[in-house]
């Protein structure tokens, strides 16, 4: 891998790992658009400033816009979604790995 896409995903991760970023992007996965209220309200527990400035990181890394029916994925958004489309099923097989970890812990250090 070149320096060059070495930090393309550096900052790409670094756009994501902010707090809620992916949960505004999930949010929006079924590409219908959503008001602030309702974008707010499908994140859960962000506040106002928080998704201000969150929509703000996306809007300009060209990954969500807004129309006039509210926020919604770009092409380049849904893209990522897609691409990201296996982490629930990913998700779901390592949380039962964690459980089974919890109920039978290792015996070596």
């Amino acid at each position: 891998m070149s320096a060059k896409d070495n930090a393309a995903i550096h900052q790409l991760l670094a756009l994501l790992e902010a707090r809620y970023a992916i949960r505004v992007l999930w949010a929006l996965r079924d590409g219908h658009p959503q008001t602030f209220r309702l974008l707010q309200d499908s994140v859960g527990g962000i506040t106002p400033n928080t998704l201000n400035t969150r929509i703000k990181e996306m809007r300009e890394a060209g990954l969500m816009g807004h129309g006039p029916d509210g926020y919604c994925i770009t092409a380049a958004g849904a893209d990522l979604l897609r691409r990201l489309s296996d982490l629930p099923a990913f998700a779901a097989r390592w949380a039962a790995m964690q459980g089974k970890k919890k109920n039978h812990p290792s015996t070596t250090p």
